[in-house]
């Protein structure tokens, strides 16, 4: 005669609980987007500051300006993302999972939004009237590592160079990681003030500091430089253009060409550039 615990039941949830993730695009609202894209390339034109001449006789000629015109070049990213499984996997299985890989899909394409973003903030930008010729970001606005994290000082002299390029004070960003905010709360030279104010970010009571709303990202999805320094950046929201061909979407289909297996398919066309260096300012952070 068999034991009762042949008897006894198991119960499993019939859905899938998504692991801990980024689950949408931090970076998006923080830069400029265009969704009206078509073709391989996309030109941004820009106009430069003029100045006023002044009139120094009674019906003298008339003096003309030459505005200075730029332009920049967004090339477009394809991005897929794809998960097959058999009928008979489905089978085996309690759940249906076609709809969380759906939502998987589409949170990695909020992730890779960013990375694309990130990846412009220093990159190379492509400018002129074709795009042939190549801007590399401006050394003067880098502040360097100076053997510490991301700091009071170093967000002030932030702020001083935009200030100084006459950058508007609204739609201000930084960019960077927890440790980094985590840096900011451990300094002994912080006023009350400013800690409190930190620590008000940290809790989330606020998210600004310093004129900057604060955006962490995932410490490994923001770059490193050379020496291994954390890249964080402040910048204003026109520094950066994204530019979208094709939104974040997907379709479920059988592949009858693998045995009618199920097809969760995503797929995104995006781009982005760096329009203005004046705009932007790259502090390297120590770890």
């Amino acid at each position: 005669m068999g034991n009762v615990t042949v008897a006894f039941t198991r119960q499993y949830e019939d859905n899938i609980t998504q692991l801990v993730q980024q689950t949408s695009s931090k970076l998006r609202p923080t830069v400029l987007v265009d969704t009206n894209f078509t073709g391989e390339y996309k030109f941004y034109d820009q106009l430069g500051s003029t100045s006023m001449i002044p009139k120094t006789s009674r019906n003298q000629d008339t003096p003309s300006i030459d505005p200075d015109h730029n332009r920049r070049r967004i090339s477009k990213q394809d991005f897929i993302h794809n998960v097959l499984f058999d009928k008979e996997d489905q089978l085996s299985m309690i759940i249906d999972p076609k709809s969380a890989y759906s939502q998987s899909a589409a949170m990695a394409a909020g992730r890779q939004m960013d990375d694309v973003i990130i990846a412009a903030y220093n990159a190379t930008a492509y400018t002129g009237k074709t795009g042939s010729t190549s801007t590399s970001f401006n050394s003067d606005n880098q502040i360097a590592v100076g053997g510490t994290g991301l700091t009071i000082n170093k967000l002030l002299e932030a702020k001083r160079r935009l200030d100084n390029a006459d950058v508007e004070a609204e739609d201000r960003v930084c960019v960077c990681s927890p440790l980094q905010i985590e840096g900011l709360l451990k300094q002994t030279e912080i006023t009350s003030a400013d800690y409190n104010t930190v620590r008000a970010l940290v809790k989330g009571d606020i998210d600004t500091f310093l004129g900057f709303k604060f955006v962490t990202i995932s410490t490994n999805r923001l770059v490193t430089d050379d020496s291994s320094s954390r890249l964080c950046y402040c910048y204003h929201k026109a520094a950066m253009q994204l530019a979208i061909q094709k939104e974040a979407s997907g379709r479920i289909d059988e592949r009858p060409d693998k045995n009618y297996a199920w097809q969760v398919f995503f797929s995104m066309t995006i781009g982005a550039t760096r329009l203005e260096e004046a705009r932007i300012i790259q502090i390297a952070c120590a770890e």
